[in-house]
């Protein structure tokens, strides 16, 4: 139905790498070497035949070493850059005595070809050169790098956006980073780094086996930009719960029917509040379901009779309105929030919950359920919770208390964490929503959809669109994470189909398009 891109989280990779070491498969040395020759690569692809002087000067690399593997798989790549011809200069932070057995083996290849000179707070007035590759602490950070670090990161960070070369001052062209860019936890995105510290970010970020959760959410899709996936020769899947990052996926929609496709209804508030019902009953629509009926009270039944007219009517006023129409066992999914008013939405949740069906909560009546002493409780399978962050909040208080804290140290609890603990506690399926949205159900299958790069789709009704989305797939008896994965990743398509100026009534027109490029 949808595939993604494999994420694994940090332990995952260690876990990797460990078993394949451990059943002679192959060894550190040999993974330093792949990994090293992993970013050579990806530079020279990126950057072919770069020389920014004359062109019979030699390319010129500084290489930062940290004090772990990261700094090992720096060591590899500043012997191959030499052995291009490149002018590498490489500095380590920390002891050499120090680096773990195959860092410093590397650290003594590059040793009989170069020296090695050591970070200093003002080693980085120098630096001058085309490329600047981050070999200092990638997936291995744990704690936040102190505020002792400022002045070395401070003086990077000038080089970096330096634009002056004159002679000695600094000057670097572009940064790459190895797994991750340093101060960067691979786990969450989020920033393991005293308050003070300059982070600089890279131009390309080149990981290994996989994508890592933290190249994708908070952060991550803004410090490490162009990401680059580099196979080493690790065999099979990580251990544990997996994770992928929706990349593509197709509908299939059999001949049948209209009620093949499903009936969704979709709870409408009172009048001059119907605009959101009617963007979610026109998401539905276009994603296949075959009926979809508006329910608005009574009241406001005027406002609703307007195109499109494929759109049905129902008026339902209280919660025995509602049970009377579930009786219908044709009616096959609902949404109930978007526009509804929280005491209406409360009004109608009890008799949604006792139908039993699939259902979407979203907006109003998620602030609804929150109000309830138990809020999860006889939440059916087939439901999906679609919070933003602070409906998120109201429903997960503690988990959002959580997440909104300073890390202490790495992995950092990430938004991947939270919505695997609401889905848990709640017992359904979690659509997490921001740029960085993540999608979990109970069991612990979780995905990510980075769309930091669509900022036109933070609008008014972006979000009441998305649940009707998931609505309309819900009715067509789609599973509740394929369901609520498979219409993120359209919105997010659709809305970068239109592109800029972008206004949440455009998203239902762009779906056709989309669904015939996912064919």
């Amino acid at each position: 139905m949808f595939t993604g891109r494999e994420v694994s989280t940090t332990a995952q990779m260690r876990a990797l790498e460990t078993k394949a070491i451990q059943d002679g498969r192959t060894s550190g040395l040999e993974l330093m070497e792949r990994a090293g020759a992993a970013v050579v690569a990806a530079i020279l692809c990126k950057w072919p035949n770069y020389h920014r002087h004359s062109p019979g000067l030699p390319s010129r690399a500084i290489v930062l070493c940290g004090p772990g593997n990261n700094g090992g798989d720096g060591f590899v790549v500043a012997r191959l850059l030499a052995g291009r011809g490149w002018k590498v200069q490489v500095d380590l932070l920390g002891d050499p005595d120090s680096l773990p057995p195959d860092a410093r083996t590397n650290h003594d290849r590059w040793r009989a070809i170069g020296p090695v000179g050591r970070i200093t707070p003002n080693g980085a007035e120098c630096y001058q050169a085309e490329v600047l590759v981050d070999a200092l602490f990638g997936i291995g950070l744990s704690r936040p790098l102190a505020n002792s670090l400022w002045n070395v990161f401070d003086g990077i960070y000038d080089a970096v956006h330096s634009s002056s070369g004159g002679p000695r001052s600094p000057s670097v062209d572009h940064v790459v980073a190895i797994d991750v860019p340093s101060g960067l936890c691979a786990d969450s995105g989020r920033l393991l780094a005293e308050d003070d510290l300059t982070v600089w970010g890279a131009d390309l970020t080149v990981t290994f086996g996989s994508l890592k959760p933290g190249h994708l959410m908070a952060d991550g899709p803004d410090l490490c930009r162009d990401v680059v996936v580099a196979d080493i020769g690790l065999p099979g899947w990580p251990p544990g719960p997996r994770i992928h990052r929706l990349v593509r996926g197709k509908i299939i929609k059999p001949d049948g029917h209209k009620y093949d496709h499903g009936h969704a209804l979709i709870l409408a508030g009172p009048s001059g509040h119907g605009g959101a019902a009617r963007l979610s009953a026109r998401a539905a629509l276009r994603m296949g379901a075959g009926l979809v009926t508006v329910c608005p009270p009574q009241a406001a039944m005027p406002d609703h009779i307007r195109p499109p007219d494929a759109l049905m009517l129902r008026p339902v006023d209280t919660a025995e309105d509602l049970g009377k129409l579930l009786e219908d066992s044709r009616i096959t999914a609902l949404c109930l929030g978007p526009g509804c008013g929280v005491d209406r939405a409360d009004l109608l949740l009890e008799a949604l919950l006792d139908s039993g069906r699939a259902a979407v909560l979203d907006a109003d009546a998620l602030t609804a359920l929150s109000r309830r002493p138990n809020p999860f409780a006889g939440l059916p399978k087939g439901c999906v919770l679609t919070p933003h962050m602070g409906e998120f909040a109201r429903l997960f208080p503690d988990l959002a208390e959580r997440l909104n804290a300073l890390p202490t140290r790495g992995p950092a609890w990430s938004k991947l964490d939270a919505a695997r603990a609401a889905a848990a506690r709640s017992g359904v399926t979690i659509l997490l929503k921001g740029p960085d949205s993540v999608i979990a159900d109970p069991d612990e299958r979780a995905n990510i959809h980075s769309a930091f790069d669509i900022p036109w789709l933070a609008t008014a009704g972006a979000g009441d669109v998305l649940a009707g989305m998931v609505t309309g797939l819900l009715a067509r008896n789609f599973q509740p994470f394929d369901a609520a994965g498979m219409a993120t990743l359209i919105h997010a398509r659709a809305a970068r189909l239109f592109g800029p100026g972008l206004i949440a009534d455009d998203l239902p027109d762009m779906i056709p398009a989309v669904l015939r490029n996912l064919a």
